[in-house]
């Protein structure tokens, strides 16, 4: 086991900056079936920002919008489109947590502050990672209200799809950029590689990319940081760099213990997924061996198989969820494997080629 150096308890929430906060709510809560938990805006003192809490089985994803003209976040909505700001850790210290990683390099985002009410306080700071993206440290184990002070309950439960953990979060960054972010984590937040992933294991005949899998001491928090590679045609990870207007989260992988159900009720309520030919399940059983699930079933809903030397892993991939082909969401089961999915990257990539061809953008 290898010495924690930043102690980090998990992923408190993922934070969201869109246009339109109610309408990205409502199709969350629909869509994907979180409950609408919470709420900040003009309604309960807050003159800048509308904001929606989103709960699932312990997930927490939060939804901002401006409300005022000049709001300083404005212009990067504009420059990224619906965006992830901030993957925000929960933590026992926020003020040693927030000093430490500025010690180590950080660039500090917001000083340590609290928010108070009658029903406790919130701890919160926040640090700048690559592109536009924060990690904040959060401390509400003092707080018994909604979320934090400022909000009010919302109580419009959602039919849940599952999902209850974010497995891990993937960053895209600039060619050559790979390296710096990886030594960044090691640095300032005493991650260390947990995997890595050369041109060679992941490319098509096309497009290539590299990745490193970053992760925490406890290794309860997960981070690929992913660079685009040399090749024939543009990939994928190019295509997000050019829509997305630089480095940003690339894709949220969502934690379930019933894949097929997940998958099954995320496509009846409209959620489009990547596609991979029907050959790919001829070969799936010699491949990984036996697996508890039905071959069939999974080949109907299309739901990817992987092995590692612990177990193995189910995973499927959604199209993108916004108009730019940038962000986009991983539901993934695992049944003792740590990876990733290496076994399916040459297929998910020619199906992700084949949405770019219809993009026009490959």
């Amino acid at each position: 086991m290898m010495q924690d150096t930043f102690p980090i308890l998990g992923v408190d929430h993922v934070r969201f900056y869109v246009n339109n906060a109610r309408q990205s709510a409502y199709f969350y809560h629909h869509m994907l079936g979180f409950d609408i938990s919470g709420f900040s805006g003009l309604e309960t003192g807050n003159k800048t920002e509308a904001e929606f809490l989103l709960q699932q089985n312990g997930l927490n994803f939060v939804f901002s919008a401006p409300i005022v003209p000049d709001h300083p976040i404005g212009h990067l909505i504009g420059k990224h489109g619906d965006f992830v700001r901030d993957i925000a850790f929960s933590v026992e210290d926020v003020e040693w947590s927030f000093n430490t990683a500025v010690e180590r390099g950080a660039k500090p985002c917001m000083e340590p502050f609290t928010l108070e009410d009658e029903n406790g306080k919130v701890e919160i700071a926040a640090i700048h990672t690559y592109g536009d993206t924060l990690h904040s440290f959060i401390n509400r184990s003092g707080y018994a209200g909604v979320w934090q002070p400022g909000f009010v309950a919302r109580d419009i439960p959602g039919s849940s799809i599952g999902v209850y953990e974010v497995d891990h979060c993937v960053g895209n960054v600039e060619l050559g950029e790979m390296d710096t972010w990886v030594k960044w984590y090691e640095d300032v937040l005493g991650f260390k590689l947990f995997l890595s992933f050369d041109d060679k294991d992941i490319s098509t005949e096309y497009t290539a990319l590299m990745s490193k899998v970053m992760a925490s001491g406890n290794s309860r928090i997960k981070f690929p940081i992913n660079e685009p590679a040399e090749g024939r045609k543009k990939s994928q990870i190019d295509e997000y760099l050019e829509f997305f207007g630089g480095a940003g989260v690339q894709h949220v992988a969502l934690r379930t213990d019933d894949i097929c159900m997940t998958v099954g009720e995320m496509r009846k309520r409209g959620i489009d997924f990547l596609y991979v030919p029907k050959t790919y399940y001829d070969e799936l059983p010699e491949r990984v061996g036996e697996i508890d699930e039905d071959v069939e079933e999974l080949a109907k809903l299309g739901v990817l198989v992987d092995r590692d030397d612990e177990g193995y892993l189910l995973q499927l991939f959604t199209k993108p969820i916004t108009d730019r082909p940038t962000l986009f969401y991983e539901i993934i089961e695992r049944h003792g494997a740590k990876g990733f999915g290496k076994g399916n990257f040459k297929a998910l990539f020619e199906s992700i080629e084949r949405e770019q061809e219809i993009r026009g953008t490959l």
